[in-house]
């Protein structure tokens, strides 16, 4: 089990019993609002169980880290990436919060660590993140991680059956 803290945040390798919130956070409209389509039940289930099991940065899946609180132990989100390790050491990074806890610099602080694990033990030299157009938050999270905008992806990601731009943001090893 992977695990990672912070000042303010305890993030640990996501189980079986984290299934309600990882089931909450896909099937809310206002966390998938820029992510992507509300799947059914099965559906999120599916992605749930490909998260599970024995993550190492060789790993065909995502590292997916439940986000708590350390002074409540309230699960506030996810954060983790996957990995490209055998061709590029690169990985795609992610986050996904519950409302409530927006403006709280928690995914900032999260993704900082996930940073910190990703560069200094994994060994990768490049992370990657994906933004639909227009969502800001989790651009400017990104960016005060030392992400940068790298261009814009034209029509690369479809919602609703309607086409988006996608930001791409990235940082390098050397950057931090």
């Amino acid at each position: 089990m992977i695990s990672l803290t912070t000042a303010r945040l305890n993030m640990q390798s996501i189980q079986e019993q984290d299934w309600p919130l990882f089931l909450s956070l896909y099937q809310s409209p206002a966390v998938m609002r820029f992510i992507g389509e509300l799947d059914t039940p099965e559906q999120i289930r599916c992605r749930f169980e490909q998260r599970l099991g024995e993550w190492n940065k060789y790993a065909d899946f995502w590292l997916s880290l439940v986000i708590r609180e350390q002074s409540t132990g309230v699960a506030v989100g996810l954060t983790g990436f996957f990995p490209a390790w055998q061709t590029y050491k690169q990985a795609e990074v992610g986050f996904i919060l519950h409302p409530e806890f927006h403006g709280k610099g928690y995914a900032t602080e999260s993704l900082r660590e996930v940073m910190n694990f990703a560069f200094k033990i994994c060994g990768f030299h490049r992370l990657q993140a994906n933004v639909l157009e227009g969502n800001m938050s989790s651009r400017r999270v990104l960016e005060k991680s030392g992400f940068q905008l790298e261009g814009c992806l034209r029509e690369s990601y479809c919602i609703g059956g309607k086409w988006h731009n996608d930001w791409l943001l990235g940082c390098l090893a050397k950057d931090i």
